[in-house]
């Protein structure tokens, strides 16, 4: 849980300041897909999803590839 704290809070702290600098640009945070499982498809994770108008880019880093966009 703490590591989802700091990644939540830095990642709504650089969203205000590119907000305020380049107000067209959107920040996504980016997960592991194992992450995203274990804590976005959870209740609190959808709540923080919804609450947070977080935008995610879901990864597997074994294959390096892109799993999911979630704008």
């Amino acid at each position: 849980m703490a590591d989802l704290k700091d990644a939540i809070g830095g990642f709504i702290m650089y969203r205000a300041v590119i907000h305020r600098l380049e107000p067209e640009r959107r920040l996504y945070l980016a997960v592991r897909d194992s992450v995203f499982t274990a804590l976005f498809e959870e209740p609190i994770g959808k709540l923080l999803i919804e609450t947070e108008n977080l935008k995610l880019l879901v990864f597997n880093p074994e294959t390096e590839r892109i799993i999911q966009w979630i704008p």
